[in-house]
């Protein structure tokens, strides 16, 4: 059986493990899909998981930046 962590630092799973099911493009974005300790099933998206493939620019900053250029460029 797999599973999947929950990995984004500011989401209340934080460190939870839940049983996988699939990641789907929903919404616009890769979705992981899991069930809940309920049995329910639910999604979040992909890089808030350990199913993501790490993001370049975080792996690189290593800690150092809190914020990608490309982001900032989007809210200017």
């Amino acid at each position: 059986m797999r599973t999947v962590r929950v990995t984004h630092p500011f989401h209340p799973w934080l460190g939870r493990e839940f049983v996988f099911v699939a990641v789907r493009r929903t919404w616009g974005e890769d979705r992981v899909f899991f069930f809940d300790v309920d049995g329910v099933q639910r999604s979040l998206p992909s890089g808030w998981t350990d199913a993501a493939t790490p993001d370049v620019f975080v792996v690189a900053a290593g800690g150092r930046s809190l914020f990608r250029v490309e982001d900032l460029l989007v809210l200017a």
